[in-house]
């Protein structure tokens, strides 16, 4: 093992923030894993020797807190974010105020490399607060230390992700599929090649200062994931289009039930395709051979899949 000193992660009990801690594990670092509930983090450390992951609590809202969390580390990776707002203002407070709380903290402990997890789709004309909130994260993040490293991975799958798994779900209990923004267009990335691409971030001195955005090999539409899915789950539901004006009034009856399974901003986001631009450096700039999702998701849906129905056989 190579010791690469302290790495510290704000969000590392999340999806992405698990596998990020086991490459950091795995490269050698102790790892603070700063979170508001350690209980939750106590679980990574099985992930490392005894004492290499920290479970340490730092509320991103006091600065204190954060600076302490940072003091002595020569890494930070910032992967706190939300999907949706429990309260006004809560995208505005998580991806930007927050991020910037961990990049100024950063800058004042001299920290020498910091990653901040954003999207694709970031945009500081979005009529989307979400993606408003992330675009001015990023400023906000550059503008505190302009060395960091800014990745926007589009669509995330992995075992637990909340993509592939809520949409197996849904075809095993709906007569018919409901499909919102059918030809928007999205770039499925793992959540472990994710995690390599912070590691790179981390550790490659030729990457700082400069963003990236993650894309699988393959673009889909809405319509053709949904497909894929229901012919790997067995259930061949019809698919039918939701007009906008029944997704908006859907949403705003969704947005306020436990879970917020759809919410009008997420509809806004929809609009829009969600792939890696044309000109944007992306995963080959990093050395990273993304995988597909047809490798990795059929074994995670084998737990939907119908009774006695096998398999589709992949290409």
């Amino acid at each position: 093992m190579t010791d690469r000193g302290i790495a510290t992660v704000f969000g590392g009990t999340g999806f992405i923030g698990r596998h990020v801690v086991k490459r950091l594990v795995d490269a050698g670092c102790i790892v603070r894993v700063a979170v508001r509930d350690t209980e939750k983090a106590l679980a990574l450390k099985p992930l490392g020797t005894i004492g290499q992951v920290v479970a340490l609590h730092a509320r991103l809202s006091d600065a204190a807190a954060v600076a302490r969390a940072v003091d002595g580390a020569s890494m930070v990776v910032s992967l706190v974010g939300i999907l949706a707002e429990s309260r006004a203002g809560d995208f505005d407070r998580v991806h930007h105020l927050d991020a910037a709380a961990v990049a100024q903290a950063c800058a004042a402990a001299g920290v020498s490399h910091l990653v901040h997890v954003s999207a694709i789709g970031a945009d500081a004309a979005s009529p989307s607060l979400y993606a408003r909130s992330k675009a001015t994260g990023e400023a906000a993040v550059l503008a505190a230390f302009p060395a960091a490293v800014i990745l926007r991975p589009s669509v995330v799958f992995g075992p637990e992700d909340a993509f592939f798994n809520r949409f197996a779900k849904l075809a095993q209990l709906l007569p018919v599929m409901p499909v919102f923004g059918a030809e928007t267009r999205f770039q499925p990335v793992h959540v472990g090649d994710v995690a390599d691409a912070v590691l790179a971030g981390l550790t490659r001195a030729d990457v700082q200062g400069r963003t990236f955005e993650l894309g699988g090999p393959k673009v889909w539409t809405m319509r053709a994931l949904l497909g894929w899915i229901m012919a790997e789950t067995g259930y061949r539901r019809p698919m039918l289009n939701v007009p906008a004006w029944l997704a908006a009034l859907q949403a705003s009856v969704f947005e306020r039930l436990p879970g917020k399974l759809l919410t009008r901003d997420q509809l806004i986001l929809l609009q829009r395709d969600n792939v890696v631009a044309a000109d944007a450096a992306g995963f080959a700039a990093l050395g990273i051979a993304p995988l597909a999702v047809e490798q990795l998701v059929p074994g995670y849906l084998a737990r939907y899949r119908r009774a006695g129905v096998p398999p589709k056989p992949q290409n």
